[in-house]
């Protein structure tokens, strides 16, 4: 039965309706707002040869160094990608980094508690670390499956000052380069739980759907423009036995790839280039792929692709380690060039 109010009940209300919305947003997890990836950090086996191979291919400048990384600059900067050299571990992608807005040690570590994030000097999933270097603050958060996330200011170049944005002169590449980069586009994640996954990550920094790569397949928008996080695997027809024998392994959790953008993207032109500078077919189309190989795999609509199939080129450096380029508008969409995305 409804009650009547009357115009002083009415008024008296008005005080608790104005505190609802208030006690709303104190109820709300805080969440980490980011504007892009910043860099991603690769564990190589020879320095030189991958600073080499680099700059000669992207003619990447050195915007930063320090004893036992560097800085390649990634289009404008301060995008960037970062080499490490490790002798006691295997080459791969390590890490990569997103940029936040007003970064904050502080209200960031407060925020990632709020999410079940714990701090701890070591390393597992949901925690996370925090490292000082002079008056700079680097944080690393572990996500569900132990990968590593850095969180840094947007102007972080991997350089000095409290936010990393000093980087002094650039050192430019000996090397012009044979492809003008312009910036990331993703970063594609083997998670031991896709679902999960993109449930921590929209949770935590708030993101929305760029695109779909299959009906249960979103890509994660990360800024304003087509950046992207992919998050696929989980247990789903992985881990389930067929009946016919024991069901196989899980897929380790791992960064398989990240991806580059630039202009005017051109598949053959780029496979042509990238045979001129020794990378070579893929031997095989199934199977682990050699270092200083090149393939394009057809992205098809089952999978949100074009028609008639969106090309997704990838290319691995000395190290095996696998990395995707594609146009400036790519944004894990349709279309030939794959920039065809719901509007957010």
């Amino acid at each position: 039965m409804l009650r009547h109010i009357d115009r002083r009940g009415f008024l008296a209300s008005l005080p608790a309706l104005a505190m609802a919305p208030r006690l709303a947003a104190q109820g709300a997890k805080p969440q980490i707002r980011t504007r892009g990836i910043n860099h991603v950090k690769l564990i190589v086996a020879d320095m030189k040869r991958s600073t080499d191979f680099y700059q000669g291919l992207f003619g990447a400048p050195v915007q930063a160094r320090s004893s036992s990384e560097v800085a390649l600059r990634i289009g404008s900067g301060p995008q960037h990608l970062a080499l490490a050299a490790d002798a006691d571990a295997n080459p791969a992608i390590e890490s990569y980094c997103l940029g936040v807005e007003n970064f904050n040690a502080d209200q960031i570590l407060k925020a990632l508690a709020e999410h079940g994030v714990t701090r701890s000097d070591y390393r597992g999933a949901r925690t996370v670390q925090v490292a000082t270097r002079g008056d700079r603050t680097d944080i690393y958060l572990n996500d569900p499956d132990e990968l590593i996330v850095q969180l840094q200011d947007v102007s972080y170049c991997g350089g000095s000052g409290r936010l990393g944005a000093s980087c002094g002169a650039v050192e430019p590449s000996a090397k012009k380069g044979l492809i003008a980069l312009r910036g990331y586009s993703h970063i594609t994640v083997f998670s031991g739980d896709a679902a999960r996954s993109n449930d921590f990550y929209k949770d935590l920094f708030g993101l929305g759907i760029r695109s779909y790569q299959g009906p249960t397949a979103p890509t994660l928008a990360v800024g304003p423009t087509v950046e992207f996080l992919m998050f696929t695997g989980g247990a789903a027809g992985r881990g389930a036995s067929t009946g016919s024998g024991p069901a196989p392994a899980p897929r380790k959790a791992s960064i398989n790839h990240f991806c580059m953008s630039l202009e005017s993207f051109n598949a053959d032109a780029i496979i042509k280039t990238l045979e001129s500078y020794g990378i070579r077919p893929r031997e095989s189309q199934t199977g682990p792929v050699g270092p200083m190989r090149h393939y394009i795999s057809m992205r098809m609509e089952n999978r949100g692709g074009a028609k008639e199939g969106t090309p997704e080129l990838y290319f691995t450096d000395p190290d095996g380690i696998l990395v995707q380029l594609q146009d400036v508008k790519y944004c894990g969409g349709s279309g030939v060039l794959g920039d065809v995305c719901p509007s957010s």
